[in-house]
């Protein structure tokens, strides 16, 4: 397995699909799942292509998620080589998407296709979710197809999402769950005028800091079982005209929570902007809801897995919460229990992303070992 999986990742890594273009990586695996026996459904939202894969008739579902959009590679003469022709160099695979997450996905396909030629006739089904849509917005890949599994029914017991979660082996880390992310564009006004008479002008700077101290100095809790506490994080404040002699009339603030299941977006809403009320703010504010948390508890999945994991990098895994927001969070609501297991991180996104030979070769039988341990018992 280990031998198509490098092939199909290098054939992936060719079509170069930066988000929300897939590129015909699609239209690709289809094909060979097709061959494999599975029945593929394309679902395309807008300029987002959606695949869904099932092999099987009754019984628990396992879906393997993933996505076949990459980030832009960035400057290209930053790179040793050509980021959409992936090249092996002393064992390891370059290319953009190589962990994230062509390479999983590649492996998915690769372990799905040998577990229904082993058992044709398995109980319940497996099936292979993509989108091309994970990497942008995320507004139509698979928050839209769970909008549209919701409305007919579609059983999903249990979701592997290929996300590259391991941090130094493969394996060494199972992820159980994500943080909410809430993001927030908040304008305060004020009255523009010259700085030598600030008394006919009202400088937004000056009014909404002691807000944005109070936002960021809150301690919002002391984390959620496994979770990390909620954190409110300021990325950009933009405000005035470049000059230095006039008191601007508007500031720009953006921020992002990243929040435990002690909290909803709605509650966090509501916390920030009494804190802005409290302070006489004249604002609006524009909220972004990402994703809710999830968590998936001990049962037959982290079981499952835990076991895998463990025969495969030699020890018992890291069972995390961390790290930033991932497809999962449409599928959870289903009533989904999701897991995380993929290849090294420490590259993506970079230039030279890459992982190494060895591990995507060992990958399809991590995730065959998994889809027979969940499906056969």
């Amino acid at each position: 397995m280990g031998v198509q999986t490098l092939a199909l990742t290098r054939e992936l890594i060719a079509r170069p699909s930066v988000t929300p273009d897939d590129a015909g990586c699609q239209a690709l695996l289809a094909q060979r799942l097709e061959q494999a026996g599975f029945q593929c459904e394309h679902l395309r939202f807008g300029e987002v292509d959606n695949l869904w894969a099932v092999h099987g008739r009754e019984g628990p579902t396992l879906v393997l998620l993933g996505h076949t959009d990459v980030v832009p590679p960035g400057p290209r003469e930053a790179w040793t080589s050509d980021p959409f022709v992936a090249e092996v160099r002393d064992g390891v695979l370059y290319g953009r998407g190589a962990a994230d997450m062509k390479g999983s996905v590649a492996a998915f396909a690769v372990a799905a296709e040998e577990f229904a030629r082993e058992y044709p006739d398995h109980p319940g089904r497996i099936a292979i979710l993509l989108t091309s849509d994970e990497e942008g917005d995320a507004i139509d890949g698979v928050r839209k197809v769970a909008d549209a599994f919701r409305a007919r029914g579609e059983r999903m017991d249990w979701c592997v999402t290929g996300e590259p979660s391991s941090k130094s082996v493969l394996g060494d880390l199972l992820r159980v769950g994500r943080r909410g992310s809430l993001s927030a564009t908040l304008t305060v006004r004020g009255i523009q005028g010259h700085v030598a008479y600030p008394e006919k002008a009202r400088n937004p700077i000056h009014l909404a800091l002691p807000a944005l101290a109070a936002l960021t100095a809150r301690c919002w809790d002391d984390g959620y079982e496994t979770f990390p506490p909620t954190s409110l994080q300021v990325s950009n404040i933009h405000a005035g005209t470049g000059a230095n002699n006039v008191i601007p009339g508007e500031l720009q603030v953006l921020f992002n929570l990243r929040y435990n299941p002690s909290w909803t977006a709605e509650k966090l809403e509501r916390e920030c902007e009494a804190v802005l009320v409290s302070h006489a703010l004249d604002y609006s504010v524009h909220w972004h809801r990402s994703g809710e948390p999830f968590y998936t508890p001990e049962g037959a999945l982290r079981a499952a897995a835990r076991e895998v994991l463990g025969a495969f990098s030699g020890a018992a895994p890291e069972e995390s919460t961390g790290g930033g927001t991932s497809d999962a969070r449409f599928i959870a609501p289903l009533g989904t229990q999701c897991i995380e297991i993929g290849p090294v991180n420490a590259s993506i996104h970079k230039v030279d992303e890459h992982v190494r030979v060895a591990d995507l070769e060992a990958l399809p039988s991590l995730y065959h070992a998994l889809i027979k341990r969940l499906l056969l018992g």
